[in-house]
Order: structure tokens, then sequence, then C-alpha cells
């Protein structure tokens, strides 16, 4: 793969550290949990998938200790995938291939994931990205770009359009940066050109990842991800959510009981040192919202399309 966002090496997990790009290309070394759960919570690396084979590597590297569980736990709450790969690590003690099973497992996810999404892609299609959800974001090839990706695979003619994604802009920074990497056709816009290029027929369908999935389809995911949605159903544009069963959460009924992240001021007022806003001022900084299901016109996972999702079509993926 062009990108890697992380390497496995034994005796260390290397993680791509997405706060340099696209500057620069440089890899955190972990030799421990406690250093993966740091590696989490300052977002080297990021992207529900990602952060879920971090987290099985950082149990490797403590042989399993309670500690480690523990410590990685407490490193993000909202991304479902990262409790799930420690419950998938509880069940075993053989440590190492099992978080490799794990990461392995995730890419061939995407790639089932890309194949079915592709299908809902015609030809010559605009289409719409919102965060990150490429190779960065997961083991490898991406979710919702991983549907770009194979549709360009089958030979469609498609192009992207990354919303920056305020205000850690992982759209401006991380997106783009995979496209240009792989000749993939990108145009840059910041998150509030949306409805305007929306309005004047500039967009054909609209395709996100997600951080979870309750059980009735109600997807939580990067802050503004909702907005989208709405701007999507007024313009009669499909909105298309892409994402494995481990970001599936059925313990939850709904969007509802999903823990929103709320992140440091600074990444609001400012970026890299750089100050734009007065001192003083009061931030709020969700680093989420969660989309009603009501306004997903499908959701791809790796085994198949569930339209129009709810309880009962979602419940139907685990017979």
């Amino acid at each position: 793969m062009a990108v890697e966002a992380l390497r496995w090496r034994g005796d260390a997990l290397e993680l791509l550290d997405q706060r340099l790009l696209p500057e620069r290309t440089q890899y955190v070394t972990c030799r421990t949990a406690a250093e993966v759960a740091q590696a989490i919570r300052d977002m080297v690396v990021r992207g529900a998938p990602a952060i879920g084979c971090a987290a099985a590597f950082g149990v490797a590297l403590d042989r399993g200790a309670e500690t480690a569980f523990d410590v990685l736990a407490k490193s993000r709450p909202t991304a479902v995938n990262l409790f799930w790969a420690l419950e998938r690590m509880r069940q075993t003690t053989d440590y190492a291939t099992e978080a490799s099973a794990i990461f392995d497992e995730d890419i061939a996810a995407n790639r089932a994931i890309g194949a079915h999404g592709a299908a809902l892609v015609p030809d010559g299609a605009r289409i719409m990205t919102y965060c990150n959800t490429g190779a960065l974001a997961t083991a490898g090839y991406g979710t919702a770009l991983g549907v770009v990706r194979a549709a360009i695979e089958q030979g469609k003619r498609v192009s992207v359009i990354a919303s920056e994604t305020r205000p850690y802009l992982q759209g401006a920074r991380l997106t783009a940066w995979e496209c240009v990497q792989e000749g993939i056709p990108c145009t840059l816009v910041s998150d509030n050109m949306a409805g305007h290029l929306m309005s004047q027929d500039e967009i054909d369908l609209v395709v996100v990842g997600a951080d979870r999935i309750a059980a009735n389809g109600d997807v939580a995911n990067k802050i503004g991800t909702y907005m989208l949605a709405v701007l999507a159903r007024r313009h009669a544009l499909p909105f298309y959510v892409a994402a494995p069963l481990s970001t599936f959460d059925r313990k939850i009924t709904d969007g509802s009981q999903i823990p929103i992240e709320e992140r440091a001021a600074d990444e609001v007022t400012g970026y890299r040192g750089t100050r734009w806003a007065p001192q003083g001022v009061q931030v709020r900084n969700p680093a989420f919202d969660v989309t009603p299901a009501a306004l997903v016109s499908a959701i791809v996972c790796e085994k198949g399309i569930v339209r129009e999702p709810n309880l009962e079509r979602v419940r139907s993926l685990w017979p």
C-alpha cells in the first residue's frame, strides 16, 4: 500500500504521525501499551478502525497485562472499534497473532466494503467525503475512501470533493494527501461550501465513515457529518455510510447513548502555534455528532448494503 498508518515490528508498533502530514512523513515508535494509548489520545493515529488495530497491538506489547487494557480503554471514548478490539484481545493468550489477525481482517473488510459500495457509485460521479476515511484511518485501503478506490479499480471515472473538516483539518491534510499520493482526482473545499456546491448540482453523492453505529442505524462520525446529511437530504442526494461490522454497537439502541468526546479548546482557537481567536473567548469542541438513521440512504459494510437502516435491517447483519 502507498500509505501505511501502522507497522508492526514484533517488539514495537510504528505509527505514522498524522499530526505532521502533509508536510512530512515520520513514524512514532511505541513499545508499551501506555505509549500506544498516548499516541491515540494525541491523534498520532486516528480513525476508528486504525485505533482498534493500534489498541490490539498495544495489548500485545504488554503481553495482555490488565494495566494495558485499562490504559487503552481510557484513551478515547467514542470510537467503538477500540473497545471491540480490546474485547477480542481478552479472549486470547496469543496476543501478537490475534492483533495481526485483527489487522488483516480489517484490510479484508475494507476491500469488501469497497466492492459493495462501488456498486452504488455511477460512472463520472463527484463524491463528497468528510474527515479521513482512507488507509490512514484503517489498517489499509479505507472505508469511504475505499469505496472510491474500488470504483476506480472497476474503471469508473470518479472524483473526490474533500471537505476540509474543521477544526482538525483531516480532510484537508489527510484525505487530500492520500488522493494526491495515488493520483485520485480530488478537489478540496471548506466545510461551509457544501450546501452551495449541492445547490449548483456539483455533487452526486456523499460517502462518509463512522466511529460508532447504534443498533437502530444512528451514526456517530466526525463533527459536521450531521450537517452534510441534512444538506444531502435537502438536495435529494444519496448519503452513504461505509464502516466495518466492528463499528456497530448493538448494545445501544440509538445514537443518544453514544458518548461524544469533547476535545481541547486550542484545536478551535488556532492551529500549530498560530492563534486566530481572542484570548478569553469560551470554546466548545465536540469531536463527533450523531446522524439519525432516517437521514442515511444506506450503510455499506463487509456483508453488503443495508438500505434505509433501522433496527430490524441492522439486526439482519447477524443472523
